[in-house]
């Protein structure tokens, strides 16, 4: 098993710009699916939650460029655990070229999400759900769950 949660994309020309490179908006949106798929995959009862009045709002996103990517690359979007507080999340991810046996790191990024509940007009701070501790804890970069109540 890996350090991170990872997803596999193939650049579409719809995510290029006139140049042909990889238009920026894109690897935020990478972030986001990442993020979703991990919870279908690893933490579904935090879905059903989110259906109900669970909310992960983002504060906060970022990117780093480091080599351009274009149309029908292969890209390994690959997330981690960064930190965990009781209420927040803050995730990196790592977008790697993967050609052949070759992988090349493209890009850097991060997100910062908190844990809210109540109607929209009337959301509160939320601790993080206890399953999903449970299923992030083995993508921690270092060794945080131990400084949120997780580790021994």
């Amino acid at each position: 098993m890996s350090d991170y949660y990872e997803i596999r994309h193939t650049v579409g020309f719809e995510e290029t710009n006139l140049v042909g490179n990889v238009y920026y908006v894109n690897y935020l949106r990478w972030q986001g699916r990442c993020r979703e798929m991990f919870l279908k995959e690893k933490a579904p009862a935090v879905l059903a939650e989110v259906q109900e009045d669970l909310k992960l709002f983002t504060l906060k996103v970022e990117c780093e460029f480091f080599n351009e990517i274009t149309a029908f690359d292969e890209l390994s979007v690959r997330m981690r655990l960064e930190e965990l507080t009781q209420t927040q999340i803050q995730f990196s991810f790592d977008y790697v070229k993967v050609t052949g046996g070759e992988e090349v790191l493209v890009a850097r990024g991060r997100q910062r999400i908190a844990c809210m509940r109540g109607p929209n007009t009337d959301t509160v701070p939320a601790r993080v759900p206890e399953e999903l501790r449970r299923a992030l804890a083995p993508y921690a970069e270092t060794p945080v769950l131990a400084r949120a109540g997780l580790g021994g």
